[in-house]
């Protein structure tokens, strides 16, 4: 049997947001993302994608009245899982779970996002 040909070169998430400020206040602010596309360009964003190294984050506004696509589970590297965590307590970020040593051995904790997704935060231990 013949390899199958790919047909998508990349995946990444896609959340929907609420409040589209908050999540970008979170993601691009706290997490660093860097906004790589905004639709459309000028006035209120209805999507934006974001980039964190060699991934990236779709997040899209939920309109009024629109039924919330449900919470998503992230996983988000870092260079230190604590200073992560201090940096994101220090902006009112509800945590879920503190850093612990995962038995693979990177070090994770659990954090929520402003419209109730739960993003692991890890390094590589």
């Amino acid at each position: 049997m013949a390899e199958p040909t790919a047909l998508a070169s990349e995946l990444f998430p896609i959340i929907t947001a609420a409040d589209l400020d908050a999540a970008l206040r979170f993601y691009e602010g706290l997490l660093g993302g860097r906004v790589e596309y905004r639709f459309p360009e000028t006035g209120e964003a209805a999507y934006v994608s974001l980039r964190f190294g060699d991934g990236q984050l779709g997040i899209g506004r939920q309109e009024a009245g629109e039924q919330p696509a449900g919470p998503v589970t992230l996983w988000v590297y870092v260079a230190d899982c604590a200073a992560a965590l201090a940096r994101l307590v220090g902006a009112g970020v509800e945590v879920l779970a503190e850093p612990q040593t995962q038995p693979w051995g990177e070090r994770m904790a659990i954090v929520r996002d402003p419209d109730g997704n739960r993003v692991l935060v890890a390094d590589h231990g």
